[in-house]
């Protein structure tokens, strides 16, 4: 059986450069440290041994070398581009077998939700976890194909059509759905988690 792989997408926490649309509403550095402290959270609650937790950096060299993050996890460089760009990049680069991909800025993850989505990729091509905003919070395939051409080409990113754009770019997949999951991008979003 192959490796599981769980892909946890991250920017170096630095004020200004991480979460700054929460930041415009809390301030740049209290937005990097809720960013920072949230990122450990999910590091701590989704370390099993059932999959393979990497992370995806940026900046690349910045991030490579980053001692915020614990030194064991395997990490990847992200690379330039849009994030549909860099996810295609995820999914070329990462260890054989099916890749589930997750940002940090999702409080509600649990092992619970990234064992459904590896389950769902037992029996689909793809998998994904619905964000309440119109976007997604996990994108997963099982990768015994190769990927579709246009994936993640032309998606409205942090917009109500991130999903059903995504979706359109693999219309020979029939995906998967699990969990709507709220994620921090503005104060209000913040508020709804209570933290």
């Amino acid at each position: 059986m192959r490796q599981k792989n769980l892909v946890l997408m991250l920017k170096e926490p630095r004020a200004g450069r991480v979460k700054t649309r929460l930041g415009r509403d809390i301030g740049m550095t209290v937005s990097a440290w809720w960013f920072r402290h949230q990122v450990n959270r999910l590091l701590r609650d989704l370390t099993d041994p059932r999959w393979q937790l990497i992370l995806s950096v940026s900046p690349d060299i910045e991030g490579l070398q980053s001692r915020v993050w614990p030194a064991h996890f395997m990490r990847l460089p992200q690379g330039r581009g849009d994030l549909g760009v860099r996810m295609r990049r995820v999914f070329h680069n990462a260890p054989m077998g099916p890749v589930v991909i997750i940002g940090g800025d999702i409080p509600g993850i649990s092992r619970h939700h990234i064992s459904q989505a590896f389950d769902e990729l037992g029996k689909n091509r793809a998998v994904f976890g619905p964000a309440t905003d119109g976007g997604y919070w996990l994108v997963g395939l099982k990768r015994t194909t190769p990927l579709p051409a246009g994936l993640f080409k032309r998606v409205r990113w942090s917009s109500k059509h991130a999903l059903a754009d995504t979706l359109a770019t693999m219309p020979e997949y029939n995906p998967a759905m699990i969990s709507t999951l709220q994620d921090v991008d503005t104060a209000a979003d913040l508020a709804k988690i209570g933290r």
